[in-house]
């Protein structure tokens, strides 16, 4: 009787156990899958995101995760292209945003919404590609990453800079046309001045390139080379992201000035050799990157 009573109170504990855990799953369910997000949106407040330059084309090997020939989403069966050449199609672009932000990618890599990405259905990863605006002729090159959009017929998914600098963060989507890019013959002279990179230097910190003779001698003291000054800590944070990706050698810093107004410091180094100065110079100079300086850190 005795044990027949202790199984009844241990059954009684296991069910109420049980419900609290059930509870708790009903609770919990508010978020769907890792994002905390329902909704996206953008970031808070305004955000400059002018001076972000475009992603600049680079011969890379295809990514290890996201390149898979065939796939599924919702129900529905996707196709990767054995390759990007000669794509070209006109149809809707959406972007994203927050809700993203951090997060991987489908080829591994970390969502950055301040940075010239986009995702596609069918491209492979990474493929360069040149996006326009057809209602306003807007132009940038944006690095594809990620897989999507999956909803209707929209054709690829932009980052939030990218959709700030072709103007239809208020729209929300806008007919583009788009235009694969073949790193190994890509030259960004070939660009129109819409489609290049803005230029990096505010008119509130002019400088100027620095001569040979002073290249010479500074290079050996190890000072780092300033890119660009930026007055908002995202553009930025965009172009530490973009230099990181053409120069994983070297460290890529943001410094923080205080004067007449808040600038935010984009330099990279050390820079130990005259050799190695003036490949920096020109690959900075390609990627639209005009005036670089050499500076000593504080």
């Amino acid at each position: 009787m005795i044990g027949s009573v202790s199984l009844k109170a241990a059954v009684a504990v296991l069910v109420s156990v049980f419900i609290v855990v059930l509870l708790s799953g009903c609770a919990g369910s508010g978020k769907k899958g890792r994002y905390s997000i329902d909704q996206d949106h953008g970031p808070k407040g305004n955000v400059d995101l002018s001076q972000v330059p475009d992603a600049v084309p680079k011969v890379e090997p295809k990514s290890r995760g996201g390149n898979k020939s065939k796939y599924s989403v919702w129900g529905k069966t996707y196709y990767v292209l054995p390759s990007s050449d000669g794509y070209r199609k006109i149809g809707e672009a959406s972007w994203y945003g927050k809700k993203f932000h951090g997060h991987k990618t489908a080829n591994g890599e970390v969502y950055d919404m301040y940075a010239m990405s986009a995702a596609h259905k069918s491209l492979p990863l990474p493929t360069y590609v040149r996006v326009t605006n057809v209602k306003n002729g807007r132009q940038v090159i944006v690095r594809v990453n990620d897989r999507g959009p999956f909803h209707g017929a929209r054709l690829i998914d932009l980052s939030y800079a990218a959709a700030y600098k072709l103007d239809m963060l208020r729209t929300g989507t806008a007919k583009v046309e788009i235009e694969a890019i073949n790193p190994s013959t890509y030259s960004a002279t070939k660009l129109s001045r819409k489609a290049r990179a803005p230029d990096t230097i505010p008119v509130a910190e002019p400088v100027q390139p620095a001569k040979a003779t002073e290249t010479l001698v500074t290079a050996k003291q190890g000072r780092y080379l300033q890119v660009g000054a930026y007055s908002s800590w995202a553009s930025a944070q965009s172009v530490k992201t973009q230099l990181q990706t053409l120069f994983s050698d070297l460290s890529v810093i943001i410094n923080k000035f205080e004067g007449t107004k808040t600038l935010y410091r984009v330099q990279m180094g050390p820079v130990d050799h005259l050799g190695t100065l003036n490949g920096l110079y020109n690959v900075l100079k390609t990627a639209g990157f005009e005036q670089p300086r050499l500076v000593d850190l504080p």
